[in-house]
């Protein structure tokens, strides 16, 4: 799992519980200031909220963006869809980005970020 920073974790879990219930998830660990989403079974990469536990505050990182692979361009727009009416901001709409690999799939990405800036981006890799 990649795991972001947050200065409100009531807030924070109410967003990711949509996001990741979007991709099909719910939470799979939970331990004072840190909730983490996904599963341990099917060895899927998760996403995980925290305090910083240096009792700083959370920042962006600069250049930093999680990716979060999910099954076909519907859930791709299905899961932004969810992200955006859960209060993220837009970074770039679902669409195809690049030239189709040698197989003919193209990266279908939607960009957003949650309600403490971190940048997110949904995708899969689909038929041209």
């Amino acid at each position: 799992y990649v795991t972001l920073g947050t200065n409100d974790l009531p807030r924070a879990a109410a967003f990711y519980d949509a996001v990741a219930g979007a991709m099909g998830y719910g939470r799979m660990m939970q331990e004072g200031e840190f909730i983490a989403w996904g599963s341990f079974e099917d060895g899927t990469a998760g996403i995980a909220a925290t305090k910083p536990f240096d009792g700083e505050p959370a920042t962006v990182g600069n250049g930093t963006m999680a990716a979060l692979m999910v099954d076909g361009k519907d859930k791709v727009d299905e899961v932004y869809k969810v992200a955006m009416d859960n209060g993220a901001s837009d970074e770039g709409a679902p669409g195809p980005r690049g030239e189709p690999d040698p197989n003919g799939n193209v990266f279908y990405a939607g960009y957003f970020r949650d309600l403490d800036g971190n940048k997110l981006n949904v995708f899969t890799m689909a038929p041209a």
